[in-house]
């Protein structure tokens, strides 16, 4: 059964780094993006064999789902019978050998790091610390209350990339493919139930297992953008309510620092959260920031700033 599951990972293994090749260098555009996404699907399957759910939903949620939409939608608006680029010529080969040096290089300094990190790592310190999170899970105690700061500046970085996307240039009409595709309608109303309980669930399972507003934000981000594909009213909603959108997009980060201050304010210390508050806090933090996580990948694939 251990050999058997050795040659699975390996086989694994191999599909990652052929996928990863074909999606780099195929001469076809269309097909370099069905191998990028390929790729994620696999990727998430790895992270199913390391035991990592949460992390397997939003990787195939953003990297197969938000991402393949955005490239399919970049794909249908370049011109027809550009040329792709992908096949090497002379000149590009020397710079293709230094690319795969540098990662190969890159790959051997982080196995190596791993490999010098501690064992077993921090799990009996964040154990030790955990009745004073006010969650019963390691990961979400981590996340939203030990190192609440790290997670704190991710939302932040997110909501600078989004305005870094709406400062590209003027807003760009939806992309909504239905004509061309006619079941796509019909499998957005299949799957849209899904799209709002498995967030609910992972927002709840959060507290005490894998899960919480990463998950969540991502597998309902990628609900959003096929309900885009799909619906022109989402479009004209958000347009005509830019401030609302605004909002809702910075409410994660907005009741993060509100926590954090709180904090400061009722123990001294910035980011240290009350034990009797901590559970309630930790889970309003937690649907405030899925809710715009999920906002802000769907703003990325809208690309443009709506509403001008």
């Amino acid at each position: 059964m251990r050999l058997l599951a050795w040659g699975f990972d390996l086989l694994l293994a191999a599909g990652l780094l052929w996928l990863a090749w074909q999606a780099l260098f195929t001469p076809r555009r269309f097909s370099a993006v069905v191998n990028f996404m390929a790729f994620y699907l696999l990727m998430a399957l790895v992270w199913v064999r390391l035991d990592a759910p949460d992390i397997a939903l939003a990787e195939a949620a953003i990297g197969a789902g938000v991402t393949g939409a955005l490239l399919l939608t970049a794909l249908g608006r370049l011109p027809a019978g550009t040329s792709t680029g992908a096949d090497p010529r002379r000149w590009q080969r020397p710079l293709q050998i230094l690319a795969m040096a540098g990662a190969a290089m890159a790959a051997l300094w982080l196995a190596w790091a791993a490999y010098q990190l501690p064992r077993p790592g921090l799990a009996a310190e964040v154990t030790a610390a955990l009745d004073a999170t006010g969650v019963s899970h390691g990961v979400t105690a981590v996340l939203l209350n030990l190192r609440a700061f790290d997670t704190f500046l991710e939302i932040v970085i997110m909501l600078a990339a989004v305005v870094l996307v709406w400062s590209l240039g003027p807003p760009l009409r939806a992309f909504a493919p239905a004509t061309a595709l006619p079941g796509l309608p019909a499998l957005s109303h299949l799957l849209h139930p899904l799209f709002l309980l498995v967030p609910a669930y992972l927002l709840w399972r959060g507290t005490h297992a894998p899960g919480g507003a990463f998950p969540a934000g991502a597998v309902m981000g990628a609900g959003g953008v096929l309900l885009l594909l799909t619906d022109a009213a989402p479009w004209i909603y958000l347009r005509r309510h830019r401030l609302l959108l605004h909002l809702l997009l910075s409410s994660g980060m907005a009741l993060f620092l509100a926590v954090a201050l709180g904090g400061m304010l009722m123990t001294g210390t910035f980011f240290a959260i009350p034990l009797h508050l901590a559970p309630t806090l930790i889970m309003a933090v937690e649907v405030a920031t899925g809710l715009s996580i999920a906002l802000m990948l769907m703003a990325f694939y809208l690309l443009g700033e709506p509403g001008q």
